[in-house]
């Protein structure tokens, strides 16, 4: 059985995939049943998409991808990503990240919620029709891509645990395993492990808010953020936390890793807006892979990544400079 669970704007950068390809709960939970979904790659694997695992479709993948917004090719999209738990240049999450472990995998849910408690993630999918779509997704460097993830909305996750009329805001935590995540050992680290990003509340349980599971119709490359991550598509990348094991509900706004290392230039809202440049680069254009120095891709940054129809009302009244 599926369902739509959103009427997504129609624009060419957030198209959905027929209905024909969404997932359906039989399928799903036949393939966490199966470890497809959780299995740990050899590290041969790990930073070549072509060997990662299906996810069950009933056809072929994004039939409603827009001739206006290619696709990002997926060696693109799993070779040049943030993930400073594996080092701080973009090669180093696809060639070391294959050394984090994601069989067995829990998250832990706490704080102002009824029922909190640990799932580990084959329950957490299991409960849950996994759909197709397509989201520019901007990095705060000024790069973008177009991707197919593949998830379902944070707020039904949350409603099974939930949250309490006290809880404001949202707070993530990343898996902190030195001896598996070589950045979280260097020396010249300046970001206060484990990983931390927080949403207000409203904004994680928007129905455009995806824990993510997939892209291109496979499960997530380790470098990607295996097995479970966020992805806000209205906000720069740096709000996308990856590998997620812990969530907990607070009424008070949570400290970010991006806040504490330098808040002027990383706030926490984190808004796409082409009006706020960030302190050393503008931010009036991005740079849509592939993009190279002689034949640059560079395309206008639209307010709210082209979403605003559909999120401007959760910051009405607000000063976008201000809470940048």
């Amino acid at each position: 059985m599926t369902r739509k669970i959103l009427d997504v704007p129609q624009i060419a950068s957030a198209e959905i995939t027929p209905e024909a390809v969404w997932l359906n709960r039989r399928n799903l939970m036949k393939a966490a049943a199966a470890g497809t979904l959780t299995a740990t790659l050899p590290a041969s694997a790990a930073a070549d998409p072509s060997t990662l695992k299906p996810l069950a479709y009933t056809k072929g993948q994004c039939d409603a991808c827009s001739a206006e917004e290619p696709l990002t090719p997926v060696e693109d999209a799993t070779s040049y990503n943030n993930f400073y738990e594996f080092g701080t240049d973009k090669s180093d999450p696809a060639e070391y990240a294959h050394n984090m472990t994601i069989d067995p995998w829990a998250v832990q849910v706490s704080g102002l919620v009824n029922k909190p408690g640990k799932l580990n993630l084959e329950d957490i999918l299991g409960g849950f029709d996994l759909e197709e779509r397509i989201y520019r997704f901007r990095c705060v460097e000024a790069w973008s891509m177009v991707v197919p993830w593949i998830g379902f909305p944070l707020a039904d996750l949350l409603r099974r645990f939930e949250p309490t009329a006290d809880a404001r805001y949202v707070a993530f935590k990343t898996l902190y395993r030195p001896e598996e995540m070589r950045g979280t050992r260097s020396f010249t680290s300046v970001i206060d492990w484990p990983y931390k990003e927080g949403l207000r509340l409203d904004e994680a349980m928007h129905p455009l808010t995806l824990m993510t599971v997939g892209l291109y119709g496979k499960t997530l490359p380790n470098q990607s953020g295996a097995p479970l991550r966020l992805i806000v598509p209205w906000k720069y990348g740096f709000k996308s936390i990856k590998s997620i094991v812990s969530i907990e509900l607070t009424d008070r706004q949570p400290s970010t890793s991006w806040q504490e290392l330098a808040a002027h230039e990383y706030g926490f809202f984190s808004n796409v807006n082409p009006d706020v440049d960030h302190p050393r680069w503008s931010q009036r254009y991005e740079r849509r892979l592939p993009s190279s120095l002689f034949k640059p891709n560079r395309v206008p940054t639209q307010l709210f990544n082209g979403y605003a129809d559909q999120v401007a009302s959760l910051y009405a009244g607000m000063d976008l400079k201000k809470y940048y």
